[in-house]
């Protein structure tokens, strides 16, 4: 008796192979882009004290407003003299704008990221409660809606007026009018997959709401949370930025890009560079999360997959 083989076109598999989520995430353009921009903003953020930089509050007031790529003897207040090279220049003090830029993207990015986490852990909980628990959801949503009818910056300015100026009140300013949205975008989630079989049956066999939450729910709200997480961390610096600006976030003698932009709008027509370049890094950083945003949208969205294939 003979056997026959069947060859395998081990081509056409791999073509049909579904692809990992991490190389299906990083098949994006825009998530590969905003990485990179993303990474080098860490990178100075983290490294500030070693990529040419001095005190970013050392003043020469001898040296203000120098051009960027200008050479100097820079004097500080102690008495110290050495000569330097300014990059992008100094402000009307004779602070050196990169030293204060490098390590306000410390700043800006400290604030992104923990208001991201703080909006996305009381959103979720707000939002799984409004979602699981009917009896709750009217009065939790009247709530979440009357907090949304007021701007997010006058919430945001309205607290810090309240408490003493500091890095975790305008953290806290900025996560409270943030919060309703995520808990929205939260309880939607929870309403689709509260009507699955799988948790019906759940229910039916008496499953404690705590663990059904935990086991069943909670997975399937994390993809959009990711993605809303990378919006709010971009709205975040924004907002730190403008209330800094206004002179209404941190104290002025922390180096922020808001407080930067804000000590050179005075000398923005002979100087406008003591503006336009910390403005271009808080410009390139929200690009930079919004383009990973986007990107993990399109590649965790479901109904996107299967428009791509």
């Amino acid at each position: 008796m003979t056997s026959i083989s069947i060859p395998l076109d081990t081509t056409t598999a791999r073509r049909h192979r579904k692809p990992s989520l991490l190389r299906r995430v990083f098949a994006n353009g825009a998530v590969r882009w905003g990485s990179v921009l993303l990474c080098f903003m860490v990178v100075l953020a983290v490294a500030a004290p070693w990529l040419y930089t001095i005190d970013p509050n050392a003043m020469d007031p001898a040296n203000s407003h120098l051009s960027p790529g200008a050479h100097a003897e820079f004097t500080t207040l102690a008495g110290d003299s050495f000569e330097r090279f300014f990059p992008m220049g100094t402000d009307s003090m004779g602070r050196d704008i990169w030293s204060r830029t490098a390590y306000g993207a410390r700043i800006s990015l400290s604030v992104g990221a923990a208001v991201a986490l703080g909006s996305i852990a009381l959103g979720m909980l707000v939002g799984m409660v409004a979602g699981y628990f009917r009896r709750f959801d009217g009065v939790i949503m009247r709530v979440m809606d009357g907090m949304m009818a007021i701007p997010g910056i006058l919430f945001a300015i309205v607290l810090v007026a309240v408490w003493r100026p500091s890095l975790w009140t305008v953290i806290l300013a900025i996560v409270v009018p943030e919060t309703p949205r995520v808990a929205r975008l939260v309880r939607s989630v929870v309403l689709s997959v509260r009507e699955e079989p799988y948790v019906e049956a759940a229910i039916a066999l008496d499953t404690p709401a705590w663990k059904l939450m935990l086991r069943h729910i909670l997975p399937n709200t994390v993809a959009p949370l990711i993605v809303q997480g990378t919006f709010v961390c971009a709205a975040a610096m924004l907002a730190e930025a403008v209330m800094s600006f206004l002179g209404i976030g941190l104290p002025s003698d922390v180096p922020t890009w808001g407080n930067i932009m804000s000590e050179g709008r005075a000398y923005f027509t002979s100087h406008p560079s003591t503006v336009l370049l910390p403005g271009a890094f808080l410009a390139l950083t929200v690009l930079a999360v919004n383009m990973l945003g986007d990107g993990l949208r399109d590649a965790l969205d479901p109904k996107f997959n299967k428009r791509g294939s």
